[in-house]
């Protein structure tokens, strides 16, 4: 009897395979395929093919394998802990961003050594190779086989219940499912309820580390339990784990928060949760980021303005904010009114632009504002400059006849471009498309969202679409930013909005005298300038550009007997608006240039005897070490060039 067949389609071909086949069967020669996408469905290897089915490999070493892989490896992780702690009470174990978690209720909270104790018995797990089986089970039965877990209880009775903002609900679609975990023998030796898929097997793992413990609200909501969170990553093999742990190493050393704190820069403090202090070096930092940003905007054609801190209500209803933004707005009562403190800048933005007639020979009119802004979030979302409640965006908005949109955008495209390349940053953007909570009609929407996409279009520069992500008024292009270590940033960005404008009232007289409504851009280079700094910090690890420089030389006599000669040379520097320093510590001068390195200042001038019977400067930089000795005026004059030019100056040996 010939055996029955089917017909699928595999990488859009199409191929007769036999019927009881599964993905484990059919891929056995191929090792590096772990789980196969059917019909447009992530599927494991032993689901069943069926006549018709479109079928694409997923390979281990794709986006799409790790992903598998990691969720798997949560499902070997809380074995492992279940194995190690029989009454641990399961929570979610989802996927995300370079590793995966899963979150436990304990009676005893973990500790450092449980970490390593649990990934011990993670190997043995996936030495055993146990193989990740699929069980559909009706509500019935998964209440009955999860009496015992009261976390996922809740989830099988709320399975479109959202979760931990990081987490995917494990069981949401059309059918509950268990995965089972079976041993050589055919025996379940664990369970969890999930959706998948898996890996065949847990022999299939690569290499894994636990990376850290933390505490974590069940579904997020601070309402509920505080839960145990064992957070970890995977990959394909040892090189690749060791190379993100290596990352991951440098990023602790950068970090902006330790950084900030032993170079000066800013001060997170309790009496101000979220709201940043900026002490001596960090606001020369800032005012520096701050001069750069006038002076390629002053050569641009902006302007700047200054709109107030608090307005009213009113004004707050008619932008829209108050009724898509408001449960992240600071409030107040004055003269028994409402007042807010603006969220944002732009309903100032337009109030300026209302404040006078304006033609058609105006437009486009650039309106910058470098404006303060105060936005609500929970103190557990704060996270240094990164995350705060007040911070400083470089806004501008640009009002603008309907036939500029296109050179108009294509013009800020080419001023970020311009700020991501002065620091070494390459980019890619996204563009957000309209919203579910809009305001507008669909015909300008459609409008505008055809002219980012005529922009990118005629700038040829590749764009990702997120569906669904714009701003509540308008479609806009997101800048994604890339830093030293690899990590994106959402920076810049581009807003076209056609809804304030008609809300507002804005108006312009055409060329034929009638009254027109502009269309408005709302735009961002560095986005906040405070997490702009934080990034920076991380970027550069504190050894910013000379230009930059809190402190750009620091004066380092070798003894107090030249500390004259050292105050000389130090009045000539700042006459020259040069920011510097001198060590009058009663120090060897080896320790004062370790220390000047230690605060990642660009240049040292060393002055003894022979520096002030000659009239000159021994110069140390951070770029080139030892730069011999120098006349102040030419040490003056190159620093000064440098600093014009704002140079990013490339290290060629440590100093």
């Amino acid at each position: 009897m010939a055996e029955q067949t089917i017909s699928i389609i595999l990488n859009g071909e199409a191929k007769e395979v036999a019927a009881d086949q599964t993905g484990v069967q059919f891929f056995a020669e191929d090792k590096n395929i772990i789980a196969v996408r059917l019909n447009g469905e992530p599927r494991d290897l032993y689901t069943e093919l069926h006549d018709g089915d479109v079928v694409e490999p997923i390979v281990l070493d794709s986006e799409d394998g790790l992903a598998i892989m990691r969720h798997s490896a949560t499902h070997v992780m809380a074995q492992a802990v279940q194995e190690i702690r029989p009454d641990a009470k399961l929570g979610v174990g989802p996927v995300i961003k370079d590793g995966f978690y899963y979150d436990f209720d304990v009676e005893t909270p973990f500790t450092p050594d449980d970490l390593k104790e649990i990934e011990k018995r993670m190997q043995r797990i996936i030495k055993s190779s146990q193989s990740f089986r699929r069980r559909v089970v009706t509500e019935e039965e998964a209440l009955a086989e999860e009496a015992d877990q009261p976390y996922k209880l809740e989830l099988i009775k709320d399975k479109e219940a959202h979760l931990d903002p990081e987490a995917a609900t494990e069981i949401s679609g059309k059918e509950l499912s268990f995965y089972d975990n079976v041993d050589r023998d055919g025996n379940v030796v664990w369970k969890d309820l999930c959706r998948g898929p898996h890996l065949p097997s847990t022999g299939k793992l690569g290499a894994f580390k636990l990376t850290k413990l933390a505490g974590a609200y069940w579904r997020g909501s601070e309402k509920n339990k505080m839960l145990q969170r064992i957070y970890g990553t995977a990959f394909t093999d040892k090189a690749e784990l060791q190379a993100y742990l290596d990352r991951i190493e440098e990023a602790k050393k950068r970090d902006h928060r330790k950084l900030g704190k032993e170079l000066g820069l800013f001060a997170l403090l309790e009496e101000g949760p979220g709201f940043p202090f900026f002490l001596p070096k960090g606001m020369a930092l800032k005012n520096a980021l701050i001069d750069y940003w006038r002076d390629i905007h002053y050569k641009a054609n902006y302007v700047e303005v200054s709109t107030p801190l608090i307005m009213n209500r009113h004004l707050w209803e008619t932008s829209g904010h108050w009724d898509h933004y408001k449960d992240n707005m600071y409030a107040t009562k004055i003269d028994g009114e409402d007042y807010c403190i603006k969220p944002m800048n732009c309903p100032g933005g337009v109030m300026v632009y209302r404040s006078q007639p304006h033609s058609y020979r105006e437009l486009p009119l650039r309106v910058g504002e470098l404006g303060l802004v105060h936005r609500h979030e929970l103190k557990g979302a704060l996270h240094g400059l990164f995350r705060v409640r007040c911070f400083t965006q470089d806004d501008a908005h640009i009002f603008m006849r309907p036939d500029q949109i296109t050179d108009e955008i294509i013009g800020v495209v080419g001023l970020i471009n311009q700020v991501y390349s002065k620091f070494g940053f390459d980019y890619f953007v996204e563009l957000s498309t309209r919203p579910e909570n809009s305001m507008g009609s669909d015909e300008d929407w459609e409008a505008a969202t055809n002219g980012l996409i005529k922009a990118l279009e005629k700038l040829n520069m590749p764009y990702i679409v997120n569906e669904g992500d714009g701003a509540f008024y308008g479609p806009k292009i997101d800048f994604h930013l890339r830093d030293s270590l690899g990590r994106t940033w959402q920076c810049g960005t581009i807003q076209l909005d056609f809804q304030m404008p008609l809300n507002f009232g804005l108006e312009y007289i055409a060329e034929d005298g009638s009254r027109q409504r502009p269309i408005m851009i709302h735009r961002v280079c560095f986005g906040s300038i405070e997490r702009f700094i934080g990034i920076l910090i991380e970027h550069f690890a504190g050894a910013f550009p000379t230009w930059l420089s809190p402190v750009q030389v620091r004066v380092l006599p070798i003894s107090d007997k030249y500390m004259e000669y050292g105050q000389k040379v130090l009045a000539e520097l700042k006459a020259a608006g040069i920011r510097a320093e001198i060590d009058t510590k009663a120090e060897k001068i080896g320790y004062k240039i370790r220390e000047a390195r230690l605060q990642k200042i660009p240049y040292m001038l060393v002055v003894g005897a022979k520096e002030e019977e000659d009239g000159v400067v021994s110069v140390r930089s951070r770029f080139k070490g030892d730069e011999g000795q120098k006349g102040l005026d030419a040490f003056i004059s190159d620093i000064k060039e440098e600093i014009k030019n704002r140079e990013n100056r490339k290290v060629e040996v440590e100093a």
